[in-house]
């Protein structure tokens, strides 16, 4: 379908189906996913970047078995709310993606903390060591993206 705004995402969905939450490292995929009255979003796993249609097979794969009924992709925009390369790297994975799958319905969600608030946690609270907090940050990353946009998605009115 397109990418849309967080806002327009209701619209365009049918009322039940989960939502994918991806948090797009250098090197790793952060995938979460919510359940399908779009409540919670749990981690679900890292996908290791290898070449671009590698990654979507293996996300496809995932969404396949799921009933997705769309996508929202973490934007890493500027503390001062500009948008840098890797904003734009991010918008071109959505547009890769929808030339392989033109009926999905991606969103973005701005991401700003999200890492950093995920090392805190893990750090503070669970007291996890460095090695095992590089394993999980980016998939509990996805999760936090997608919590935040379910939260914003439950005061948009249908």
């Amino acid at each position: 379908m397109a990418v849309v705004d967080l806002t327009e995402l209701p619209a365009l969905l049918p009322r039940y189906g989960a939502l994918v939450g991806l948090d797009l490292g250098e090197k790793t995929i952060g995938v979460a996913v919510s359940d399908p009255t779009r409540t919670v979003a749990s981690p679900l796993t890292l996908i290791r970047k290898t070449k671009f249609t590698d990654d979507a097979k293996a996300l496809f794969k995932l969404m396949d078995g799921r009933e997705v009924a769309g996508l929202v992709i973490g934007l890493p925009v500027n503390m001062d709310g500009t948008e840098g390369v890797r904003c734009q790297s991010n918008r071109a994975f959505a547009r890769n993606l929808l030339r392989l799958r033109p009926e999905l319905v991606i969103a973005f969600w701005d991401e700003r903390m999200s890492t950093m608030a995920v090392n805190r946690f893990l750090i503070d609270e669970a007291d996890i060591n460095r090695a095992r907090r590089a394993e999980v940050v980016d998939k509990m990353a996805a999760g936090w993206i997608l919590q935040g946009a379910l939260e914003r998605l439950r005061t948009v009115e249908r």
